[in-house]
């Protein structure tokens, strides 16, 4: 009897022993989720609710640094690229998109629970970052959407629209262009009319440093600007331009708030601000920098520009020679895309009449070729002598209050047609001159208008009020022909302000063998114009494929002047297309 009890509980045991097994069996193959798979074999991926918290990633995983993968409807890439400007186009080959993540708080779904769902991505080519792409019904962008209830052991089927469900909302955005291009430009001080252009991709040329002394992108020279006063990065985290305090002395503002650090003094650097197009960038409290921020490359200058300039005050025995040279360039002229403006004023009687000019002329040259009739004349014609004599009538007629001081004014105006030719040509009044050199050619834009020169004797001799034997000077200025000086031009006649205008010059499809030099007087009283030519030529040769060799040339001119003992104020812009330099 016992022997028979013990072979039924070992009989028991046993069968316990092989339904524990099949137990663990059928738990560890799950035979049952074939069936799941079965049902929904049309549908392509499988993704754990989860696994929808997570971007996703193109197959080629060409994610810039630093880049997050997904973008919101409301992200906008200010100063990259704008929502709505048109640039954010979709393209398969540039191998960056993002998608939107799935919203993580359903209330349809619990953590574990498995969904199967078949997304076609087929972007569309106008497709812009934050949009939500809108396909075609008959393709099923979203079928299906099939959960597993595991204790009721039922399949549930749930029909989504893809513009009406809250739950999914996957947006394939294609960034093609993340280039962002910053513009600076000095619009007050010292160094008024210098600018600087760069764009986030060029790494070599980043940061973007502002300071007094060399190596400074922008060469500030205003006694309140520290050596290394601030910086200008690319945040390419933030898709944003990062403007930094070096511990300047003086500190720095944006749009009068202070970025300095709170220890001004103390040359600890302050924390990086983001910067937006329109901020103003106040360096010391007499330096300051417009910014403007664009996903387009409107600021690229299609020349090489180099600008140098120096009071020469050491030319006088360490005597105080105030510097009232002002160079200025802008491309391009807002309200004239096509249009760029290079310009040297030298005053005397002070400072003031030249920075007066330097402000209106670009704003009046502007507003004429905004209109687009006579921009249009402009082109058609390829002579551009009405617009530069109408903006010299209206800039002296706004300097009014200037009675006893004036300036020069050397404008070059160039502009390029439809057919990518460009077209140069020169306006100016008094003795600050342009000379371009084209084709092995030396040409001279300008003309001298000193009172002694042969030109403007023989305008006083036609005008019947000729020079008296020795009168080199009317009225103490050795000018006939400037902006400004009101009360000299009520007392006698012969001042002018009637600008002298020269041919206009063709360049065929921007020439390697272009270049032109603008300057002040402080480089014609030493360096004739051929041989300010020949210098050009020597430094193209040496500096050629050398870094800021447009900046090199402009100051190689300027050691020349030095070197040759000039004893005026010195300002130099030199330009040229020959763009392997």
């Amino acid at each position: 009897m016992a022997m028979v009890e013990m072979v039924n509980i070992i009989g028991l045991f046993m069968v316990l022993m092989l339904l524990l097994i099949t137990l663990i069996i059928l738990f560890a193959c799950k035979p049952w989720r074939y069936f799941s798979r079965f049902r929904s074999s049309r549908f392509s991926s499988t993704f754990k609710v989860g696994d929808l918290q997570r971007p996703l990633i193109s197959d080629d995983g060409n994610l810039i640094q630093g880049q997050t993968s997904e973008v919101t409807r409301e992200y906008d890439l200010e100063g990259a690229c704008y929502q709505n400007d048109g640039l954010l186009h979709s393209s398969l080959t540039e191998g960056r998109f993002y998608k939107q993540r799935l919203p993580s708080s359903s209330p349809h779904f619990t953590q574990g629970e498995s969904f199967i769902l078949e997304v076609i991505s087929e972007p569309s080519d106008n497709a812009l970052v934050g949009q939500t792409l809108k396909l075609p019904a008959e393709k099923g962008s979203l079928t299906e959407v099939q959960t597993y209830d595991w204790q009721n052991n039922r399949n549930e089927n749930f029909q989504y629209d893809l513009e009406k469900d809250r739950l999914i909302n996957l947006s394939p955005g294609l960034v093609e262009n993340q280039r962002s291009w910053l513009s600076l430009e000095v619009i007050a001080g010292p160094a008024i009319g210098l600018q600087h252009v760069v764009n986030s991709t060029s790494s070599s040329k980043l940061p973007v440093k502002l300071g007094r002394v060399s190596p400074s992108d922008l060469a500030l020279k205003d006694s309140e600007v520290s050596g290394k006063h601030a910086q200008i990065t690319w945040n390419s985290t933030k898709l944003k331009w990062e403007l930094v305090d070096m511990g300047s002395l003086n500190g720095t503002l944006v749009n009068s708030q202070s970025v300095s650090h709170p220890d001004l003094g103390s040359r600890k650097w302050g924390n990086p601000v983001e910067l937006a197009s329109d901020d103003i960038i106040t360096l010391g409290t007499t330096t300051k920098v417009y910014v403007r921020i664009s996903s387009q490359n409107e600021f690229q200058i299609p020349f090489k520009i180099g600008v140098a300039s120096d009071p020469m005050a050491v030319r006088r025995g360490g005597k105080q020679l105030p510097m009232e040279d002002i160079c200025h360039y802008k491309w391009p002229l807002p309200g004239a895309n096509k249009f760029g403006l290079f310009c040297v004023c030298d005053g005397h009687g002070g400072s003031g009449a030249a920075e007066s000019a330097i402000k209106i002329i670009p704003e009046v040259l502007g507003n004429i070729l905004s209109d687009s009739l006579r921009k249009e004349k402009v082109l058609s014609k390829r002579d551009a002598s009405d617009v530069l004599r109408d903006m010299f009538a209206k800039t002296e007629a706004r300097l009014d209050e200037h009675q006893y001081e004036g300036c020069t004014a050397t404008v070059l105006l160039v502009w390029k047609d439809n057919e990518e030719n460009f077209f140069a040509q020169c306006a100016n009044l008094g003795d600050s001159a342009c000379v371009i050199h084209l084709d092995g050619r030396c040409i001279q834009m300008t003309e001298d208008h000193r009172v002694v020169s042969l030109s403007e004797r023989k305008r006083f001799q036609e005008a019947g009020v000729p020079l008296r034997d020795g009168e080199t000077r009317i009225f103490g200025i050795n000018l006939a022909r400037m902006l400004g000086d009101k009360f000299p031009k009520q007392q006698d006649s012969r001042f002018s302000a009637e600008p002298y205008i020269s041919e206009p010059l063709r360049i065929d499809q921007p020439s390697k063998d272009f270049f032109a030099v603008l300057a002040s007087d402080g480089l014609w009283d030493v360096v004739s114009p051929k041989k300010a030519v020949q210098l050009v030529l020597q430094m193209r040769d040496k500096e050629r494929g050398t870094e800021n060799s447009a900046e090199k040339i402009a100051n190689g001119l300027l050691n020349e002047a030095r070197a040759m003992r000039t004893k005026d104020n010195t300002s130099i812009i030199y330009l040229g297309f020959d763009t392997s330099l």
